[in-house]
């Protein structure tokens, strides 16, 4: 069991519990899944830089990501239905938390002039969204091997039905917002 796994039992589970009142411990929201994903115009004209960035979501993700493809055809993006456009991965169980607290505790106190997250980014029904503009933070990243900075995004899928449900889960793992 992970560091963040263990602090959701002992602390948060109990926390949002009281907060909110729930009678029965499976209705305590929890953290389902945390998808990334970085999208890139560029692959158009290079695919190189779409294995780049494939080479750089399995170093953040610790899993493989899958390559997306564009689903229409654009002329004024010289886009072609099928062509690759970007990389996904979905994180669940173990590898989520274990993402999550490198998130919280390293990548984002290494971004420049942060201040904290968003509490807008909310979807209205519990899920957060997040973009970081470069994949750099993550410390598994080497600076020296990367051929161009590169944008992140970042979406963590809750059971919370509301975002302030969704809000006091996050805050309870540590999650930085902002005032």
């Amino acid at each position: 069991m992970t560091r963040m796994q263990q602090h959701y039992n002992d602390v948060v589970r109990p926390a949002m519990q009281e907060r909110f009142g729930y009678e029965n411990p499976m209705r305590i929201p929890k953290l389902d899944k945390i998808v990334l994903n970085m999208g890139m115009g560029d692959g158009v004209r290079d695919s190189k830089v779409v294995q780049s960035a494939l080479v750089e979501l399995t170093a953040i993700a610790g899993q493989q990501p899958v390559i997306t493809k564009a689903r229409k055809s654009i002329s004024n993006f010289k886009l072609r239905e099928g062509m690759d456009i970007g990389v996904k991965v979905t994180l669940r169980r173990q590898r989520m938390f274990e993402f999550m607290d490198r998130l919280i505790n390293i990548a984002l106190p290494r971004v420049r002039d942060f201040r904290g997250v968003s509490p807008k980014s909310f979807d209205g029904r519990g899920n957060f969204s997040l973009g970081l503009r470069e994949q750099i933070v993550f410390p598994e990243i080497d600076y020296d091997k990367v051929d161009e900075v590169r944008g992140l995004d970042i979406a963590m899928v809750t059971t919370a039905n509301t975002d302030e449900e969704a809000r006091e889960l996050l805050a309870g793992f540590g999650m930085p917002f902002m005032n």
